[in-house]
């Protein structure tokens, strides 16, 4: 069963930077709010529950920092990634010691951002594992690591299999290619490639237009279940 998509709070007074983020991220499936600046930002804290937030430093009126440490003094668990034009270690220190979970200067990569959210939301949401992923009527069991079509099991090579369980521990979030590669037995980006293109073939009712295996351009990989 596919979990709801992580909901993802964007604050910059940067219009051209705030923008290009909640459009990328939106695109990655999260969805995202974008606020303007600190104090939009607290009046939408007040309103919304947030898996993670997105947060310059240097804003107007409320700053990073302030808006920070305004939220730590009612939750502790939200997660915050710092984004600024700060580069110093005296800033990132600070950012740190008032409960921001990792810091990322600007300029960044969009893709950058995706993995580092990626790995946060990995390391601090909390749920039930996940025993089985539905694609197409094709069920697959993580503990068991097989792939069926109803009682048929359908075989899977071990790179195959090592693939489609990492993106299942992870479905609906991007999945790097190294980390894939890292991950297998498939040990290159290139061999990787080669390994989905033949998973695709086993699962995904159109191969050429994959709906549950997904590129994510420039990052990876994505797995998308059955709602």
């Amino acid at each position: 069963m596919n979990r709801a998509p992580s909901h993802i709070l964007v604050v910059d007074d940067d219009d051209r930077i705030r923008d290009l983020t909640r459009r990328f991220l939106s695109n990655l499936g999260y969805h995202v709010t974008a606020a303007n600046g600190g104090v939009t930002a607290k009046k939408l804290l007040e309103q919304l529950v947030f898996d993670l937030i997105v947060l310059d430093v240097m804003m107007p009126q409320v700053d990073g920092f302030e808006l920070l440490e305004h939220l730590r003094q009612t939750d502790k668990t939200t997660p915050v990634i710092m984004l600024t034009a700060r580069g110093e270690t005296t800033d990132r220190i600070e950012g740190l010691k008032l409960g921001a979970d990792d810091y990322l200067t600007k300029p960044f990569e969009p893709e950058e951002l995706a993995l580092r959210i990626a790995a946060v939301l990995r390391r601090v949401v909390v749920e039930e594992p996940v025993e089985e992923i539905e694609m197409s009527g094709l069920i697959f069991n993580l503990a068991r690591e097989e792939l069926k079509d109803g009682d048929k099991l359908v075989r899977l090579t071990d790179g195959e299999t090592q693939l489609l369980k990492i993106l299942a521990e992870n479905a609906g979030e991007p999945v790097s290619r190294e980390t894939l590669a890292n991950g297998t037995s498939a040990g290159a980006d290139r061999s990787v490639d080669v390994q989905i293109t033949r998973l695709r073939r086993k699962i995904e009712p159109d191969p050429k237009e994959p709906i549950h295996i997904q590129t994510v351009r420039s990052i990876g990989y994505r797995l998308m279940p059955d709602a």
